[in-house]
């Protein structure tokens, strides 16, 4: 799922190897209303969005969302800064992202809130962090240093980075 402007790009990108699906809005909030209201709307009974800012995830995490989505009506992923890096639900429902607040430290309270209102069972994922500034790239890149299998590719990118900045360094005389 993706703003149309960039479909094809992605789709070209990806060699066509995977279905990609313009959303329908512009913003977060109408992309994720577009990933539930596609996928529940294609048969399948369990969708789990997640973001693309925590590359460090694991899979086990996304196998217990669907865990929780058998005996819950929405599941959430919280993160440390009061936002949300994974959101499931069973069904459809189109007002569970409206209003502002997506991308903020009041997101996941919004959130909640709103299920709230819809009556929806809520169970929750361990809390996460996903990246959103310096520190938390900082903190990636540390864990990924000590574990690069958790996200192979970032870790490699990060050790490519690591040996530019050195080369850099060198070619201005810094030690």
């Amino acid at each position: 799922m993706c703003p149309e402007s960039d479909q094809e790009e992605l789709a070209d990108l990806l060699c066509n190897t995977v279905e990609i699906v313009a959303q329908k809005g512009e913003g977060l909030a109408a992309g994720l209303a577009s990933v539930f209201r596609h996928f529940t709307a294609a048969g399948r009974r369990h969708v789990v969005a997640f973001n693309s800012d925590s590359p460090h995830l694991a899979p086990s995490v996304l196998d217990g969302a669907f865990e929780i989505l058998a005996t819950h009506d929405l599941v959430v992923g919280p993160t440390h800064d009061g936002g949300y890096y994974l959101v499931g639900a069973k069904v459809a429902h189109p007002s569970l992202f409206d209003g502002d607040g997506m991308g903020t430290s009041s997101a996941l309270d919004r959130l909640l809130t709103r299920a709230k209102v819809l009556e929806l069972s809520t169970g929750f994922t361990e809390p996460f962090y996903d990246i959103d500034v310096a520190d938390d790239v900082i903190q990636l890149a540390r864990e990924l240093r000590l574990a690069p299998a958790r996200a192979p590719r970032t870790a490699a990118w990060f050790g490519e980075w690591e040996r530019a900045v050195a080369h850099l360094r060198q070619c201005l005389g810094e030690r």
